[in-house]
């Protein structure tokens, strides 16, 4: 999933985004409402699919953004990360728009639960377990993947793959689109990369799981006995 971290505290910004990372996210991490407003209102906002808000930024309040967002009517999750804990804020943040509220400090395990749980709602993450063409087993909230009763060892990037294919299991997805999914705003990426990392995965989950649809894209294949 690509998700835009709006946090001008650098480590807990840094640490947000290291987490993320190592968990498959895309991350493109801002630091200012105008970095917001202008990433999200340009051509690239179509990468992000959630939205971590911080409140105290130094030039504007986010529950301005917010706001903002919430007359725009965009369909976008937005999870607000604030240290501001009454439950005046609480309810202010999630009346404005919010899809949830996070109080600092928090845990980053508990907001990546809370991350999954927002995507969720808006169709973004694979159901928890999964049963793939081939015979692979997939625990996504474990992160564990088996094969033959074997433990498949996936990196970061593979499992950021897996997690966008898996939302729409039977879906042909286009390169672009899955680089849009994968990649944060100005790294390289080309099909090659795309085409290795998929490989890869195909690779590791055996051969009847992702199929190449010619000058489609690719299409991730669920065993008929997985559970829905």
């Amino acid at each position: 999933m690509h998700i835009t971290l709006i946090e001008d505290d650098i480590d807990l910004g840094q640490a947000v985004a290291d987490h993320l990372r190592a968990q498959g996210h895309a991350v493109d991490w801002l630091k200012t409402v105008a970095q917001a407003r202008k990433a999200l209102g340009g051509p690239e906002q179509r990468d992000t699919h959630l939205l971590l808000l911080d409140l105290g930024l130094p030039d504007a309040d986010g529950m301005e953004l917010l706001a903002e967002l919430h007359g725009q009517a965009r369909d976008l999750p937005v999870l607000v990360l604030s240290a501001r804990d009454q439950i005046r804020d609480r309810i202010q943040g999630l009346a404005a728009g919010a899809d949830d509220y996070l109080v600092k400090p928090f845990d980053l395990d508990e907001l990546a639960a809370r991350i999954d749980a927002v995507a969720r709602r808006y169709a973004l993450t694979p159901a928890a377990r999964m049963l793939l063409a081939g015979g692979a087993e997939i625990d996504f909230p474990a992160r564990v993947v088996r094969l033959q009763d074997n433990v498949v060892v996936l990196t970061a990037m593979e499992w950021s793959l897996l997690r966008c294919m898996a939302s729409r299991p039977g879906h042909t997805w286009s390169k672009e689109s899955l680089s849009h999914h994968l990649y944060e705003r100005g790294s390289e990426s080309d099909s090659n990369t795309l085409e290795v990392l998929v490989s890869r995965l195909r690779r590791k989950l055996g051969p009847d799981a992702i199929t190449t649809m010619r000058q489609l894209g690719y299409r991730l294949e669920r065993n008929p006995a997985s559970p829905a």
